[in-house]
């Protein structure tokens, strides 16, 4: 499994992944995030955005399907590329109960209320928050 920027990517693999996942936010992947490679080809991506100087938002994560397994180790890799970003913090909005599952066992913390909730108001779902060490 590779974490590549989304703007490092062959254009060709990027299409095809954002083709067949419609519900992706392809610019804004493109522009801000990564894409996950498995076997040569993309299988999922993530947005890590710096909201304050050593805050982040892990956005847009998306794995297909097939990998989805891999989700722990793609969360782990994250809080990874978070901690040689300089984050203190990782914040992650859930609105899946397995979601909210892994990232229980992944030490995260559930939140009462959202520093973003101002900027980027959500009616569903729970706020994580992970202390990067």
């Amino acid at each position: 499994m590779k974490i590549i920027l989304a703007k490092e990517a062959s254009y060709v693999q990027l299409e095809e992944f954002f083709g067949k996942n419609a519900n992706v936010d392809k610019q804004s992947v493109y522009h801000h995030g990564y894409v996950v490679e498995i076997n040569n080809k993309i299988e999922g991506c993530f947005i890590l955005d710096d909201v304050k100087a050593d805050i982040f938002w892990l956005k847009q994560l998306y794995i297909t399907q097939s990998e989805a397994g891999r989700l722990p180790i793609l969360l782990e890799a994250i809080l990874t590329l978070a901690k040689q970003r300089h984050a203190k913090s990782v914040y992650v909005h859930s609105h899946q109960p397995v979601v909210d599952i892994l990232l229980e066992a992944l030490q995260f913390h559930p939140q009462k209320e959202s520093m973003f909730e101002d900027k980027y108001p959500v009616t569903k779902g729970s706020w994580w928050a992970y202390n990067v060490s």
